[in-house]
C-alpha cells in the first residue's frame, strides 16, 4: 500500500468530513458520480454529497476528488424544451461564426486564435 492510499482512505469521515475512499475503491453500488448518474438518465437533485473518491498524483502531489451521490435519492433528468433546444442552437451558431469574416464555418472556432482557418491563412499570407 502506498502512502497516498492511506491519505485517501477515511470511511468514517473523521479527516475530510465525509466518507472518503481511494480511487476505484468506493464500497457499494448505491453511490455514483455525476457522470455515472447522467449515464443512467439521473441527476443529483439537490441531495447532499454522500461520499467522495480521492486520487493523489504521484509526481505532482495534486489531489483529484470526485463526489459521490446516492442513486436512490437521484431524480430524473429534466427533459429539453423547445426553448432550450433553440438557445442551444443559437449558442452553437455563435461558436461556429467567425468574428472577422462573419461566416458560419461549420466547426467550433478555436478559442486560442479566435478566428477561422481561412482568416488565419489570409493573415499569415499578408504578414509574409
Amino acid at each position: 500500500m502506498s502512502p497516498a492510499f492511506g491519505k485517501c482512505f477515511d470511511p468514517a469521515g473523521a479527516r475530510w468530513g465525509i466518507p472518503t475512499y481511494p480511487w476505484r475503491y468506493a464500497p457499494d453500488d448505491r453511490l455514483a458520480t455525476r457522470r455515472q448518474l447522467r449515464a443512467r438518465g439521473l441527476r443529483p437533485g439537490g441531495q447532499p454529497i454522500a461520499a467522495q473518491v480521492m486520487r493523489v498524483n504521484r509526481r505532482t502531489g495534486e489531489v483529484r476528488v470526485a463526489y459521490l451521490y446516492r442513486i436512490d435519492r437521484a431524480k430524473q433528468v429534466r427533459p429539453m424544451t423547445s426553448r432550450k433546444w433553440g438557445a442551444l442552437a443559437l449558442a452553437m451558431l455563435a461558436r461556429r461564426t467567425c468574428p472577422r469574416c462573419r461566416l458560419d464555418v461549420g466547426y467550433c472556432i478555436p478559442r486560442s486564435r479566435g478566428i477561422c482557418g481561412l482568416c488565419i491563412a489570409t493573415e499569415e499570407q499578408a504578414t509574409a
